[in-house]
């Protein structure tokens, strides 16, 4: 049974944009969001973690540092929010903090998955009981670690007779499909922000494409989204999960070999319509929807929600937040849900979305000092 309280949740994800901090009321019947932060990350330090999260060579002491840079950085977030709220430390049962996954490679002879930010040192900075590395133990019977998110999902907004999906549009996109009567499915579709914000980075030195306002400039170029469709992860049956290590610059980069005359507003709205279609197919293979609720900072890509739409007629697509959930914040709010089921002994995987042998409780907890509580 969980323990009745406050908690907090820390995610940072592949898109690299800022660290997002959750503080939320939870128990077994209820989680109930009580204030958030969304710290920016430090230019440098995003720089760095892109450095070696592609296949780049890098040293054991580059990681090392990362990791505990990291850690401040998540301290330094859930510090800020407990001092704009007047919340004590002594009053958070725990944190759960994902972390920043710099390497998931959940296919092949070791499976593995890894995320920086050192939960010891966040602990030590705090002084709260912190869970982490939640994605390993699901790895370790026979998961792929990925996604984690659709339980949460399932907890918050499964309805007993309404075919639902929930998208997350975050670097990667990924769905949880609650269709009634049936077991819970999600994976990661491919790409999400990822792409369009590398590319417009590129060309515009801009974090990302506000509203899709470039990509609308542009022309989707037929032959190369079908060539970028062409890729063998879209065909690839679920259980499955992928990130910045597979689709990245060096990936599109092979792809445009080609293609020597496109635009880069051509191949923006190329990319933005990789992501809707390669969305929108898999949720027609899932049996599709009446509601598709979208979460993530693709929710906020008004061209992207049109896209989605047109490509899904008859489904309602709308953002989480018209149903209750900050979009922003639906997955730091799940990691203090995992955290809160971690400190219960409670099991926090779907063995029906990661493929992992049985349930299992995720994380290893990292307690605070009892003179600190």
């Amino acid at each position: 049974m969980i323990k009745s309280g406050r908690y907090i949740g820390v995610m940072s994800g592949t898109s690299l944009d800022g660290v997002d901090v959750v503080l939320a009321a939870i128990s077994d019947k209820f989680v109930a969001e009580q204030a958030s932060l969304s710290l920016v990350f430090p230019i440098e330090l995003k720089k760095r973690i892109l450095n070696i999260c592609q296949g780049q060579a890098t040293t054991l002491s580059e990681i090392g540092k990362i990791d505990r840079e990291l850690g401040s950085l998540y301290a330094q977030a859930i510090n800020q929010l407990l001092a704009e709220t007047g919340v004590p430390a002594k009053d958070i049962i725990a944190i759960g903090c994902h972390g920043q996954t710099v390497w998931h490679e959940p296919d092949g002879d070791q499976p593995f998955t890894m995320q920086l930010g050192d939960n010891n040192r966040v602990a030590a900075l705090t002084g709260i009981t912190t869970v982490g590395d939640f994605r390993r133990r699901d790895m370790a019977y026979g998961g792929q670690g990925a996604p984690l998110v659709p339980a949460f999902h399932l907890a918050v907004l499964g309805h007993s007779a309404e075919k639902r999906i929930i998208l997350n549009i975050g670097g990667i996109s990924n769905i949880t499909a609650l269709l009634p009567g049936s077991y819970v499915k999600g994976y990661d579709t491919g790409p999400g922000n990822m792409l369009m914000d590398s590319w417009i980075w590129r060309h515009k030195q801009r974090a990302y494409d506000e509203d899709g306002q470039w990509a609308k400039t542009g022309t989707v170029n037929q032959p190369l989204l079908k060539k970028l469709l062409s890729d063998a992860y879209f065909r690839r049956a679920a259980p499955k999960s992928t990130g910045r290590e597979y689709f990245n610059m060096q990936w599109l980069d092979k792809n445009l070999a080609h293609f020597i005359d496109i635009t880069p507003e051509d191949v923006q709205a190329t990319l933005c319509e990789l992501t809707a279609a390669s969305i929108a197919e898999q949720i027609l293979l899932c049996g599709g929807c009446e509601r598709l609720i979208v979460c993530g900072g693709g929710a906020k890509n008004s061209f992207l929600m049109q896209r989605l739409a047109a490509l899904l007629p008859g489904t309602e697509v709308a953002a989480s937040d018209k149903y209750g959930l900050s979009g922003d914040d639906m997955e730091a709010l799940a990691f203090a849900w995992l955290a809160a089921r971690s400190m219960a002994n409670l099991s926090g995987n779907l063995p029906s979305v990661t493929g992992a042998e049985r349930e299992t409780v995720l994380g290893a907890i990292y307690p605070a000092n009892i003179d600190e509580k």
